[in-house]
């Protein structure tokens, strides 16, 4: 596979990548540098927020939704200002930051949350407790609470003809896979895929064929693991710290992985938003109904 940035621009800490397949539109944030940001074919786009940002996924009226540690708002997306209108508070606690979020196949958010790690200046805070939960956002703005005491939130994955998602918590090293209830509650938690030697769990795409694709934050690659959560094979990247990627382009086959800038940068391309074609497509992405 043949990795290239899509363009000169390093990220601090870029996340959250979308792809909207009607507009052939790659969404992603940067979350250290607040900022929201869209590549479309007509070009660049970004729009500075004022606090971490880690997921920027369009609706189906035509604007967008940011996450921010404050709540869940909305963005105009016509207009080159950042004008927020805020849509609800999925995690009140105080000193808690958004982090992961995708949207189901009924076009609900589904919103991780974690301990906020990052300090006005963009240096790390550690972590010190798991006060994270993960959160489902209706489109009317109701909340429900799925999951709580979990410690860093990523990946959210949808298996819908067997009513399962894959969560991750990055500190436990582990991606979860739990059972949907009637309720839409989840249940019987078990651990799909344990620990690696190659990082810890960040993101993740899942393919057309059932297998997901995991960022490992400080491997250097992506972890292909197969339906029941066994190890297909290591894909290696020309970055330090990839953080998530999605499947995009015309037939769903390229690949979008994400990545951070750590202290000192490991490689040239460090903080890059990268491309590959991997000759497999995936699944789309959905808008937030709401």
């Amino acid at each position: 596979m043949q990795w290239l940035p899509i363009s000169q621009q390093r990220y601090k800490l870029a996340e959250g990548p979308f792809w909207d397949i009607h507009d052939q539109t790659l969404y992603w944030a940067d979350i250290v540098g607040l900022l929201a940001c869209r590549q479309s074919p007509d070009g660049y786009q970004q729009w500075q927020l004022d606090e971490p940002v880690s997921a920027f996924i369009p609706c189906e009226r035509g604007d967008a939704v940011v996450t921010l540690a404050g709540g869940v708002y909305r963005l105009d997306l016509n207009s080159t200002e950042t004008h927020l209108e805020r849509f609800c508070v999925a995690d009140a606690t105080t000193g808690n930051r958004a982090n992961e979020a995708r949207c189901d196949a009924q076009g609900r958010l589904w919103l991780g949350t974690m301990q906020n790690n990052i300090a006005g200046d963009g240096s790390d805070i550690p972590i010190t407790r798991r006060s994270g939960g993960l959160f489902r956002v209706d489109p009317d703005g109701s909340v429900t609470q799925l999951l709580s005491d979990l410690g860093i939130v990523n990946t959210l994955l949808w298996s819908e003809a067997s009513g399962r998602v894959i969560c991750g918590d990055t500190l436990d090293e582990a991606l979860y896979i739990h059972d949907v209830a009637d309720d839409g509650h989840l249940v019987e938690r078990r651990t799909w895929a344990g620990p690696h030697p190659r990082g810890v769990p960040d993101g993740s795409a899942m393919d057309a064929e059932g297998y997901v694709w995991n960022a490992r934050w400080g491997g250097h690659c992506l972890l292909r693991f197969a339906p029941d959560g066994c190890l297909d094979r290591i894909v290696e990247l020309p970055v330090s710290h990839p953080t998530s990627c999605v499947f995009g382009g015309p037939n769903l086959t390229r690949l979008y992985v994400t990545s951070a800038t750590p202290g000192e940068a490991v490689t040239d391309l460090d903080g890059a938003v990268l491309m590959a074609d991997v000759g497999v497509p995936g699944h789309p992405c959905t808008r937030f109904a709401g």
